[in-house]
């Protein structure tokens, strides 16, 4: 199926704008990229609440947001932005957290991990895992309640809320947190830029082969992408984790790779429920009130949220 039609008028005026690709960019020329987007979003639906945190931990500080919609949230979602560990800040995904908030009854908590190249792998990986676990132990502070624990995120973030999905459930110290589900749109899980989605020609458009090269990169070198924290389609054992919402793009380099994990994660025993969206590009999924696959997009997330509390409930 060929590109939506907002897609293409979208690219069209990108491409009008004479901005060059991202993989001829420096990283902070491409920051401004998902800055400049932004704008386009809109503030989002009120909330309850809105708390600006941040985790304090050895060495560090992370930053988080915490959007509350209602006095009882159901669940918490834990949401890693995407952007190739390189680009994008909390407050690019403020919108989108708040649709995922509105439409899911849950709290939601952005995440603000650290970026390559200033902090290459396993920085995110840690941060993710330090930042979930900081959530687990303020359930009761965040949402009043020990209510069900979800990770969640796009593209490199798909690829840190894989990561510790995986961890949660193949850790056994004391205190650690339990993921109930993990929702992974269009996340990176491998580093193989030679199948087939990462060779159609159709697939070059915001996020191409040579941006996803640019992106590995500056974040993890060929030694470290044999870890499962930075490839979860690494990982020699995928059983045990958390039932799967995994969303895939038609026209994306990270197509194959995403549905090959979900079968993956399927094979190892782990409930999977596995949407692709025709006429979508990467990207979609946080382009809020922009392109109308984004609305889709969370919609089908908050009907799987919804579905998977309604069962635990």
């Amino acid at each position: 199926m060929a590109l939506d039609e907002a897609t293409s008028s979208l690219l069209a005026q990108l491409a009008e704008s004479g901005q060059p690709p991202i993989h001829e960019m420096d990283p902070e020329q491409a920051r401004g990229i998902t800055a400049a987007l932004r704008e386009m979003y809109g503030p989002g639906p009120d909330m309850a609440r809105v708390e600006n945190r941040s985790i304090e931990l050895p060495g560090r500080s992370l930053p988080v947001q915490i959007l509350v919609p209602n006095a009882a949230p159901r669940g918490v979602i834990v949401y890693y932005h995407g952007g190739g560990w390189v680009i994008g800040r909390i407050g690019e995904f403020e919108t989108l957290g708040r649709k995922l908030a509105d439409k899911t009854g849950c709290a939601v908590v952005l995440v603000d991990y650290r970026l390559a190249p200033e902090h290459r792998y396993p920085a995110a990986a840690d941060d993710a895992w330090d930042s979930l676990r900081w959530v687990d132990a303020h359930l009761d502070e965040i949402a009043g309640a020990r209510v069900p624990l979800i990770a969640a995120g796009d593209s490199a973030g798909g690829n840190l809320a894989a990561t510790v999905a995986r961890k949660s459930a193949h850790t056994a110290r004391s205190g650690d947190p339990e993921v109930s589900q993990q929702v992974l749109v269009y996340p990176v899980t491998d580093c193989d830029f030679d199948n087939s989605s990462y060779a159609d020609p159709e697939n070059q458009l915001m996020v191409s082969r040579d941006a996803m090269i640019w992106f590995w990169d500056h974040y993890a070198d060929a030694a470290q992408r044999a870890d499962a924290d930075a490839c979860p389609a690494k990982a020699g054992d995928l059983s045990g984790q958390a039932p799967a919402v995994v969303v895939t793009a038609e026209h994306d380099v990270l197509r194959d790779e995403g549905e090959a994990y979900a079968k993956a994660l399927e094979a190892a025993g782990v409930p999977v429920r596995h949407r692709r969206f025709p006429g979508q590009m990467h990207g979609f999924f946080t382009m809020v009130n922009v392109l109308p696959g984004s609305a889709e997009g969370i919609d089908y997330v908050a009907a799987e949220i919804d579905r998977h509390l309604s069962g635990a409930a």
